[in-house]
């Protein structure tokens, strides 16, 4: 019986599947195996891994996409109230939409067109002008200085100098890149005008798809969500379109008593580039008449700046604080925090989208905040509430008048 246990034991040792009991200071003995949950756990986290470079890959792959996306949904929510007006009457939503946005290309078409042929014949009119102007300066530069310039030794020394040389080499070198960048433009302009298209023409449809998903409470403060942001973005759009209106009559009625060339186009320029393009929008729209204006004579250049620098003002204190309380009521504050943060998010995008996105949240957020009534005391209106005391006459007394002498209780403390 002993050789049998001998043996026994001896097979139990030899065994793979034998268990190993640990040592009693707590470290495995040599030949014992991994757990069972080691290997399992060592791919999954492998996994995750892998999935999170995945994602993160392919997020920085469609993050245009996504960002063209996102300004397709904003531009279709701004025409949603006029194609749905139009299908209201009995007109097919997809042939409403496709009028919405015909009448779009035919203004930005005629825009483009009317700036375009300005400009052109700005240029035209300086590439004519510029040996006048070329001899002004020389004449000025020879009397001042007692040289004996020429243009002719301008112009040889300008058609052989190597910098014109390398200049006509990148300017070629840069006509690629600005077709590829022009070619870029154009399909990104024409995805965000297929996907506005459909969200707009579609729009009853992708609501119906998305409450599809969801529990009857929540369908309910989805279409209240898509209801707010609808009338936040069109009312933010009705507001800058208002005031881009005024801001070219006013430009147009100081550009023509100047007698400006192109003052109907300059006046439209002004209006839509100050109120559509943030922060930058109105520098960028008043440098365009000034050139202009300087052309014809540098002292209308000067009062273009005081008049732009002065309806800014008005602007900014008056006209849009009123404007925007009655269609976005968003705090001008909040309005320019937006925009600084859109703008940090997604550049130029993030700034256009900036107000309406916060004012569709804070809209939607005030249906769901509590509201108390507030007391009625004098801080709440800023003003301090006032303790009885001394008034400032008696204490500048106080502190300047001269000490007597100690109190006798206080001279005994002393000693």
């Amino acid at each position: 019986m002993a050789s049998t246990d001998e043996t026994a034991q001896a097979d139990q040792s030899d065994s793979p599947t034998a268990s190993v009991r640990p040592r009693a200071d707590g470290v495995a003995a040599p030949g014992a195996r991994m757990p069972r949950w080691l290997p399992r756990a060592m791919v999954l986290a492998l996994a995750l891994v892998a999935l999170f470079q995945f994602g993160s890959w392919a997020f920085h792959q469609l993050t245009g996409l996504l960002i063209n996306v996102l300004i397709a949904f904003f531009l279709a929510l701004a025409i949603e109230p006029a194609v749905s007006w139009m299908a209201l009457r009995g007109m097919r939503r997809g042939l409403a939409t496709f009028l919405v946005f015909l009448g779009l290309v035919i203004a930005v078409a005629g825009f483009i067109t009317l700036l375009g042929s300005m400009l052109a014949g700005q240029i035209i009119k300086m590439i004519e002008g510029f040996p006048e102007y070329l001899d002004s300066v020389i004449n000025w530069v020879n009397t001042t200085f007692n040289t004996e310039l020429r243009r002719v030794d301008i112009q040889e020394g300008l058609l052989h100098s190597d910098w014109l040389r390398k200049y006509v080499q990148n300017s070629a070198t840069g006509v690629l890149d600005v077709s590829a960048q022009v070619l870029g433009g154009l399909f990104q302009l024409l995805t965000v005008a297929l996907f506005s298209f459909y969200f707009a023409a579609d729009g009853p449809r992708l609501r119906r798809a998305l409450c599809s998903v969801l529990p009857p409470a929540r369908q309910a403060e989805v279409l209240r969500a898509w209801e707010i942001a609808v009338d936040k973005t069109g009312g933010y759009l009705y507001s800058r379109g208002l005031m881009a209106l005024i801001s070219g009559i006013s430009h147009y009625i100081l550009l023509a008593a100047l007698g400006i060339p192109y003052a109907p186009v300059l006046a439209v320029w002004v209006g839509l580039v100050s109120q559509f393009i943030p922060t930058i929008g109105t520098y960028l729209a008043g440098a365009l008449p000034m050139l202009i204006a300087f052309t014809v004579d540098p002292w209308y250049a000067l009062w273009v700046l005081v008049f732009v620098v002065i309806y800014q003002q008005f602007e900014n204190y008056v006209l849009q604080p009123k404007l925007t309380s009655r269609t976005v009521d968003i705090h001008p504050a909040v309005a320019f925090g937006s925009v600084v943060a859109g703008t940090a998010l997604l550049g130029a995008v993030g700034a256009l989208i900036a107000i309406p996105a916060v004012a569709t949240l804070q809209a939607f957020l005030g249906a769901y905040v509590k509201r108390y009534d507030v007391t009625d005391d004098p801080r709440v209106h800023g003003h301090r509430r006032r303790v009885p005391g001394p008034g400032m006459v008696t204490r500048a007394r106080r502190l300047w008048a001269p000490r007597g002498p100690a109190p006798e209780s206080e001279e005994r403390t002393t000693a």
